[in-house]
């Protein structure tokens, strides 16, 4: 059941706001596509948005199916904004298997995306759900 992109809140969209204008279109693309890729999979349920360490913030509270998700500009740079994941998931060791130099990325916490660049929609929406059902996936691979 699709639940389509809602409004941000007032505090998410003070946040989006406050970034510089350089990055707003673009995180606003990643937004849409985390409620876009969730619509789409029936198994993620309702996403949540909230503010986690000032930076939007997405949950799956219904279903507990995946990891947090959030995005932000990343600190000291001019052209990047990160898709952050819970670095103590195998997350982005998973996008480098499947998309390798497709993303740069940062630790085991960030997959990161140029704003003066395309998105690579189709590996950016493969990922967002991975992260979505990184739990379920879990729980799967564990009663395998």
């Amino acid at each position: 059941m699709p639940y389509g992109v809602p409004e941000p809140g007032p505090e998410i969209l003070a946040v989006f706001d406050a970034y510089p204008d350089k990055f707003g279109p673009k995180l606003r693309t990643l937004r849409r596509l985390v409620f876009d890729v969730a619509s789409e999979m029936p198994s993620v349920g309702r996403i949540e948005e909230t503010l986690k360490w000032g930076q939007p913030s997405y949950l799956t509270p219904e279903t507990k199916s995946g990891s947090t998700l959030r995005i932000a500009p990343v600190k000291g740079s001019d052209t990047c904004i990160a898709l952050y994941v819970h670095c103590q998931t195998d997350l982005i060791s998973t996008f480098k298997d499947f998309y390798g130099d497709t993303f740069t990325y940062e630790g085991k916490r960030a997959l990161l995306l140029n704003v003066d660049e395309e998105f690579p929609e189709t590996a950016l929406r493969h990922c967002i759900s991975l992260a979505l059902t990184y739990h379920l996936n879990k729980k799967q691979r564990l009663s395998a």
